[in-house]
């Protein structure tokens, strides 16, 4: 029986670029850039298929709110966004006389992310709400990019008495909440998000996260389930997928998971140390020992896991070690 794992569930992690510090290497390092970068093209219309010209477009990233940005339409309806990095992305588009509509979409590494949205006319009483329900959630998406995730909180909370149907003001309260580890006010906020929106990929896995922490594993492991269905190539969520299912009881039913993970990011630690485990439960010696001797050598110094691994290790490589 493999026993309970917790503090395991992982954060996304935000890509880290570097930048050549030679010039003779500047027009290589560009290139190579756009190579794993992506964009984001659409076109905008009202409900009769016409084209909107100066609709406002709102691009900001999952992973931080910090990474934003602002376009307008022209008067094809048309815009695009470049250099992206690869991840989920809420569009926010936006025109007078209309009602706001919001998006996730994904966007992959070198390929273009193709969106059509069109809105529907607002009426006058309800049209200065709703815009003035978006300025709020820009302004606390500028608050939690400082961190001032109190004030985040206030401005999102602000944006749902006018539009509390609007997900994404919902999935960044609660991002705000968990920011602070409230986690019970996280959770409500996800769950309302989920609902709202229930195929968002973001949503789906933040919940799934928030009930994992508590504990509730039998109902993260749908939205789990339905994030990775979403987003088969999020190792995080795969990894998370594959831990959820340990505590259920089920490690068998993992593996492929943490193997599609390592499959996708070879240096996962902790991926390697769930196989390994899981191995020697299967009675898979060899496998379990090359698991966990790739762990060592890529875990941190400080891994909590790294004297178990040691100890586990050294048991399987006692000669004559046969299990029945």
């Amino acid at each position: 029986m493999v026993k309970k794992q917790e503090g395991l569930f992982c954060r996304s992690k935000r890509l880290v670029f570097l930048t050549a510090g030679l010039i003779g290497l500047t027009f290589l390092s560009l290139t190579l850039s756009a190579q794993y970068q992506g964009k984001i093209e659409g076109f905008i219309y009202d409900m009769a298929g016409n084209p909107l010209e100066k609709a406002e477009v709102i691009i900001v990233s999952q992973m931080s709110t910090s990474i934003n940005y602002r376009l307008v339409t022209d008067k094809n309806g048309h815009f695009i966004q470049i250099g992206l990095r690869p991840g989920f992305y809420l569009v926010e588009v936006r025109k007078t006389g209309f009602s706001p509509k919001s998006l996730e979409v994904k966007v992959s590494i070198a390929e273009v992310t193709k969106i059509e949205v069109r809105l529907e006319k607002a009426e006058e009483i309800v049209e200065p709400k709703l815009s003035e329900a978006d300025r709020l959630f820009l302004q606390g998406n500028k608050f939690y990019s400082e961190q001032n995730y109190d004030q985040a909180i206030l401005s999102y909370q602000e944006a749902i008495k006018l539009n509390p149907q609007h997900w994404a003001f919902h999935f960044n309260l609660g991002l705000a909440y968990k920011r602070k580890g409230e986690n019970e006010k996280a959770l409500h906020s996800f769950r309302q998000a989920q609902s709202l929106n229930p195929e968002s990929f973001s949503a789906n896995k933040e919940l799934g996260e928030s009930l994992a922490k508590q504990g509730n594993f039998n109902e993260a492991l749908g939205f789990y389930e339905k994030a990775v269905a979403l987003n088969p190539e999020d190792v995080d969520t795969l990894y998370n997928l594959g831990i959820c299912l340990i505590n259920l009881g089920d490690p068998e039913k993992a593996l492929p998971y943490f193997e599609k993970a390592i499959s996708l990011n070879q240096n996962y630690p902790d991926a390697y140390y769930q196989l390994g485990t899981i191995n020697i439960s299967l009675n898979r010696v060899p496998e379990a020992i090359n698991y966990l001797e790739t762990f060592l050598k890529l875990a941190s110094p400080n891994d909590p896991k790294i004297e178990t691994a040691k100890q586990l290790l050294s048991y399987l490589k006692k000669e004559g070690l046969n299990f029945p």
